[in-house]
C-alpha cells in the first residue's frame, strides 16, 4: 500500500504503522500491535496515545489491559475538514504578517516534487492575463498526468491563457491529455532539455527537471518582462 499520502498530512511513520497494524487486527492489546508493526513497545505505546489523542484510535479497558481498536478511516478525512477550518481561520493573519515584512524575498528556491508542486501553485496566483512555458519535456511528466491536468483546469477556470511552448517529446502527451484554454508549439531541438521556463505576471519559474527536479521562483517585474520578451522571440519563431 502506498501511504505517502499520509506521510502529506502529517502522520509519522509510526503512527501509519501502528494504524495500519490496528485496522488488520480489528481489537487488540498491544502485543500483537508490537509483533505486525515491528516496532519498539515504548514507540508502539506513545503512538497509540497520539492517535487515541487524534481520535484514530478508541480503547476499552479489560482488567489490567486495554484493548484498542481502529476508528473508521473516513475520520480521517474528517480531521483534514477541520484542520482546513482551523488553518483558513489562520489565513488571514498569516497573510497580514507578510505584508508587513519589512523584506521581501525576490528568489526562493524548491527542492523535490512537493518543493516543484508548491512553486508551480506560488505561480498559480500570480496573476496576469496569460500563462506562458519555455523548454517544458517530457521529464516533467514526474509529477504525473492528473496533477498537470488538475493544474490547467484551476489555472483555466481564473480566465488565464496559457501558451506553451514544449519540446516534441510531450507532443503525442498533449494529443490525448488537453489543456483547457491552451495553445500548443513545439521545438525540434534534437536533444531532450531539463530545463523549463514559466512566465506568468511579475513571476517566473525555472525547473530543471532532474531526478530530483529543482526550482527557483523570481519575483522580480523587470526580470520577468524581459523573460516575456525572450519567450516571445521563441514563439514567433517556431
Amino acid at each position: 500500500m502506498d501511504t505517502q499520502i499520509l506521510e502529506d498530512l502529517g502522520f509519522t511513520n509510526a503512527e501509519i504503522k501502528v494504524y495500519l497494524a490496528l485496522l488488520e487486527l480489528g481489537v487488540s492489546t498491544a502485543g500483537p500491535i508490537i509483533d505486525k508493526s515491528k516496532l519498539q513497545s515504548s514507540v508502539v505505546h506513545s503512538t497509540l496515545n497520539k492517535l487515541i489523542n487524534k481520535g484514530f484510535v478508541s480503547f476499552v479497558k479489560q482488567g489490567q489491559r486495554n484493548h484498542y481498536q481502529a476508528a473508521n478511516p473516513k475520520n480521517i478525512s474528517e480531521y483534514i475538514d477541520e484542520k482546513k477550518k482551523e488553518f483558513e481561520n489562520l489565513l488571514p493573519e498569516l497573510i497580514q504578517k507578510q505584508q508587513f515584512a519589512k523584506e521581501k524575498s525576490q528568489v526562493t528556491s524548491f527542492k523535490g516534487i512537493k518543493g516543484i508542486r508548491e512553486l508551480l501553485y506560488e505561480l498559480l496566483e500570480a496573476g496576469g492575463k496569460e500563462h506562458h512555458t519555455l523548454g517544458s519535456s517530457k521529464n516533467s511528466l514526474i509529477m504525473g498526468d492528473a496533477f498537470w491536468l488538475n493544474y490547467h483546469r484551476k489555472r483555466a477556470s481564473k480566465g488565464i491563457k496559457a501558451k506553451l511552448l514544449f519540446n516534441e517529446s510531450l507532443k503525442q502527451w498533449t494529443d490525448i491529455n488537453k489543456y483547457p484554454k491552451a495553445e500548443y508549439k513545439f521545438t525540434k531541438i534534437g536533444f531532450e532539455p531539463l530545463t523549463e521556463t514559466i512566465i506568468r505576471n511579475d513571476k517566473i519559474g525555472i525547473i530543471i527537471w532532474t531526478e530530483l527536479p529543482i526550482g527557483i521562483l523570481i519575483h522580480n517585474k523587470a526580470a520577468a518582462e524581459s523573460y516575456d520578451k525572450f519567450w516571445d522571440v521563441m514563439w514567433n519563431s517556431n
